[in-house]
């Protein structure tokens, strides 16, 4: 994948980048309608009409591809029939199309290509786009759409670039490192799929203008200290202000350098290192 930059013809368009989508075999190619959805807009709303996430609404339409996160197709070889884009994620997704005729669509590894063949199942070799029990894979392999409980589908590592590495094994537990650094345990029973996720420059992309995150769907926000008092504990003011106390949210919980994880998540014992935190006034660690 590449970026692709324009002239600067506009104030618009000086700063901003689009992805040049080189890794899509058809950039006008229909999506699988056998395999798409209408989904409807919520604009961050619950079934009660309140707003629950702010800062969501309008946006382009979108139709929603129904992806094989189980990859529980076991037996069966399914051949790669197009790489296409897809507005609901950040990576891309293939169109696979299985030996007895049916059809699905997986996320797209890099270095995935039309006409070659995929499988799934505990008995397969551990080659790109390939998904299989943890226990059958070697240490040290790149890995992605990883199970969190077995046969629920992959839960981890599912966005643009991203790669887990498997570091060790044992007969019930596998360790994983996760991108974000976290170290965690996940059964051997667990399915993940070989290689590492395609579009890996979709966060190097420059926006430009408030125009194209509206198309996306994201709504303007307003800095604390832009706002009155009775609007935000950072607000009001004689002239601009530095906030006067730690960065936090509308409802005044700290914003930078506290937890957010849930204490009682029974998952947390299978936590060996946490990821790494950004701290307020601290830079983030560097990746290694």
């Amino acid at each position: 994948m590449g970026i692709k930059t324009y002239n600067p013809t506009s104030a618009g368009r000086r700063e901003s980048t689009v992805n040049d989508f080189a890794e899509l075999t058809d950039k006008h190619k229909q999506p699988e309608k056998s395999l798409c959805e209408r989904i409807r807009k919520t604009g961050g709303r619950n079934h009660h009409g309140f707003i629950t996430s702010r800062h969501m609404g309008g946006g382009a339409r979108r139709i929603y591809r129904r992806i094989d996160f189980k990859r529980s197709k076991d037996g069966v070889v399914g051949t790669i029939q197009a790489v296409e884009y897809d507005p609901n994620r950040s990576c891309h997704i293939a169109l696979v199309q299985y030996a007895d005729g049916e059809k699905r669509y997986i996320l797209a590894p890099v270095g995935i290509a039309v006409g070659e063949s995929v499988e799934s199942g505990s008995t397969v070799e551990p080659k790109t786009g390939n998904a299989l029990p943890l226990r059958n894979i070697p240490p040290g392999l790149a890995v992605h759409n990883i199970e969190m409980n077995a046969g629920q589908g992959g839960k981890l590592v599912r966005s643009a670039g991203g790669a887990a590495r498997l570091m060790s094994r044992n007969e019930e537990w596998a360790v994983l490192m996760l991108p974000s650094g976290e170290m965690r345990e996940v059964r051997v029973e667990c399915r993940a799929t070989i290689g590492q996720l395609g579009n890996a420059d979709h966060q190097n992309i420059r926006w430009g203008k408030a125009g194209r995150n509206r198309h996306r769907g994201i709504r303007p926000y307003v800095r604390g200290t832009a706002q009155n008092p009775v609007s935000h504990p950072l607000g009001g003011g004689e002239g601009r202000s530095g906030g006067g106390r730690h960065p936090c949210s509308k409802w005044g919980k700290l914003a930078k350098g506290g937890r957010t994880r849930n204490p009682r998540k029974s998952s947390n014992a299978r936590i060996l290192r946490r990821r790494r935190s950004v701290r307020y006034g601290q830079l983030p660690l560097p990746k290694r």
